[in-house]
């Protein structure tokens, strides 16, 4: 009996989690391929509604577009999705595109992930949010036929997950007091800035709490100078680090920036995949991995590995997702220094349930195969 065969017998109640969710609330899928003992791959354009306008520092969304993806193999469903937020450049379209390309049915085995990877580079070089959503569902295949969630096939410990931060977008005075109270349940706040009324509020954030803050100014920083005198100012307010303080292109000035601040610089635009740490390292204090830029989970394993071994924090992150995509990465959550993992509770829209925030912990299910999440009915 052959590794695949032994593992299904013996996981029957993976399998009882498996069973297709219903694609009514996200239309029908658009492509079905191959055959029973192969991979079957589906998926569907799904928008995803914010629950408050997403205010950054070079532009403003209510809604996210997103792709839901299904692939079944011997009658196991694996989940995964694409979100593409602007600045990815990935779109609906290329990401549909992309997935049209991909003849999965030529695999005969989900445990070849390493060449199903190498196979999707072959297709395009790009589309990382369109292989992620592969990667994710490949990787709940997998887990549910070996009947373990993906922490515990890494040999991790969930609960070593550490606090995430619950995201506080660029916005009016009021709309930001409104977002405090809605923090209650985390234990720290990310603050989105880069525009001129970044002072004004944190200022308005400490006159209601004193939790720690961690800021991501998303490239809005431009002079060193100021900014440097930013991260003392917010060294001074309980800040942890500050994220993508300038704009990726200016290599030489955050380095500048790095030597001289008294507080983490962490790389997020400037990084995309494992061939970027390189030459992050002496630029940035660590890296913020998220799924949608890495290709999905299997890289950003990597990408963990290898920034820890070369004396980085590392901090894992994600785009507004559904539970779907935050629950793979919370899979992680027990390999990082900081956890930014908060898209699912910024959409309104959510259609799984998977990953919770247990006292302000990173929190996966336990006791679910594979990525750990159960379609939702809406």
């Amino acid at each position: 009996m052959n590794r695949r065969k032994f593992l299904r017998n013996t996981s029957l109640a993976a399998l009882a989690l498996s069973s297709p969710i219903s694609l009514s609330a996200i239309g029908s899928p658009t492509k079905k391929v191959g055959r029973s003992g192969h991979l079957n791959l589906s998926f569907s354009p799904y928008e995803l509604k914010l629950q408050h306008a997403f205010n950054l520092a070079k532009y403003s969304r209510t809604t996210t577009p997103d792709v839901q993806v299904q692939i079944e193999f011997d009658g196991i469903i694996g989940y995964g999705e694409a979100s593409m937020p602007p600045y990815l450049g990935e779109s609906v379209e290329s990401v549909t595109r992309f997935l049209s390309k991909l003849d999965l049915a030529q695999f005969t085995d989900p445990f070849r992930i390493e060449e199903i990877h190498e196979y999707m580079e072959s297709i395009a070089p790009n589309d990382r949010a369109a292989k992620a959503s592969i990667d994710i569902a490949l990787h709940d295949v997998v887990g549910k036929i070996m009947g373990q969630p993906w922490y515990k096939i890494w040999g991790l410990s969930h609960e070593k997950s550490p606090n995430t931060s619950f995201t506080i977008g660029i916005d009016t005075a009021e709309v930001v007091r409104k977002k405090v109270e809605e923090t209650a349940p985390y234990k720290v706040i990310k603050v989105k800035m880069g525009l001129d009324n970044d002072k004004e509020l944190v200022e308005i954030i400490r006159s209601m709490t004193d939790k720690p803050i961690c800021v991501d100014a998303n490239q809005g920083w431009n002079d060193k100078e100021k900014a440097l005198e930013m991260c003392h100012w917010l060294a001074e307010r309980n800040c942890i680090f500050v994220e993508q303080p300038m704009p990726k292109e200016m290599i030489d000035e955050t380095a500048w920036l790095r030597e001289r601040s008294p507080l983490p610089i962490v790389a997020d635009e400037f990084l995309q995949r494992l061939t970027d740490i390189a030459r992050a390292k002496g630029v940035y204090d660590g890296i913020n991995i998220k799924l949608m830029k890495s290709t999905g989970m299997h890289e950003a394993y990597k990408m963990a590995v290898q920034a820890r071994a070369q004396g980085m924090k590392v901090m894992l992150g994600c785009m507004t997702e559904t539970s779907c995509a935050v629950t793979a990465a919370g899979q992680l959550a027990p390999m990082v220094d900081w956890a930014d993992l908060d898209g699912n509770l910024l959409i309104a829209n959510d259609i799984f349930d998977g990953i919770k925030i247990i006292d302000g912990q990173v929190t996966v299910p336990a006791d679910r195969p594979g990525i750990g999440v159960i379609p939702i009915n809406r």
